[in-house]
């Protein structure tokens, strides 16, 4: 009786950790929503002079086209949006080390990113485009051939000109900047030859200046913007991807989007 006593026990002593292991398995894993929602706020990173994706207007306000999409995004979720301007060349650390949620500013999709945080699909596309100024004698990048390039450190223009080995190799030299607008600056005055950017932001950049600059219609590189979280943040990143097709799907994306492009030319569920 007492042999019978024990295994009983024994065997509900088993069945009561095996329970509690998985309690605490399915409780503890990706709580990235959950903390966000706890917090009652989401805390976006960005560089904040990244016209018209995001960049203080002239109440030095943030707005921008990626700020109204988070904002719509925030108010599904039942959260507050939070923009924190960073040093972009610092972005994965800020990330990595919990100061922001989430990277959304005209976040280009790479090979290398994809391996160290996780995106949502791509919800405009992009490519890396020369600006010149618009008397100057280039129309393709061999013409650049002994030229100087500008470019924002730590940006997807970097990685575009690393890829394209042959035309790199092939410049004077390449400068690097803190942010766009001061290559642009930097160009203006004749200290680079030619700037790499995005070519939504180099269009965004040439309208609202009104200054004489061009864009050369041959491209370096073609590629996808998206949002960027931590790797193990899915459970956030899988949210915000849902309420991005929901905006798609009622048409509040399309009405955002045309806002700032002047059409719907974003991606999402096409």
């Amino acid at each position: 009786m007492k042999k019978s006593f024990f295994a009983l026990v024994l065997l509900l002593s088993i069945a009561a950790l095996a329970f509690s292991a998985g309690q605490k398995e399915s409780t503890g894993g990706d709580q990235s929503l959950a903390a966000v929602k706890e917090k009652g706020k989401l805390v976006l990173g960005l560089d904040d002079a990244f016209p018209p994706m995001g960049y203080r207007n002239d109440n030095n306000e943030i707005v921008g086209y990626d700020i109204d999409l988070a904002k719509e995004t925030a108010k599904r979720l039942g959260i507050q949006l939070v923009t924190q301007p960073i040093d972009w060349n610092a972005k994965e650390q800020e990330l990595n080390t919990g100061k922001i949620d989430c990277i959304w500013n005209g976040f280009t999709i790479t090979e290398d990113r994809a391996k160290v945080m996780s995106f949502t699909k791509p919800y405009l596309r992009n490519s890396q485009v020369l600006v010149v100024k618009k008397d100057a004698p280039y129309s393709t990048l061999a013409d650049l051939k002994g030229k100087t390039v500008g470019l924002q450190a730590g940006s997807s223009a970097a990685d575009a000109l690393d890829s394209a080995a042959s035309f790199k190799s092939s410049l004077k030299n390449v400068v690097e900047f803190k942010d766009n607008l001061t290559a642009v600056m930097d160009l203006e005055i004749g200290g680079v030859d030619a700037v790499l950017m995005d070519l939504i932001v180099a269009n965004d950049n040439i309208k609202r200046s009104g200054k004489d600059f061009r864009v050369l219609k041959e491209s370096l590189a073609a590629e996808n913007y998206g949002v960027g979280f931590r790797r193990n943040d899915l459970a956030l990143r899988d949210a915000v991807q849902k309420t991005l097709e929901a905006m798609a799907a009622d048409g509040t994306l399309a009405t955002i989007t045309t806002k700032w492009f002047g059409s719907d030319i974003s991606v999402v569920g096409k």
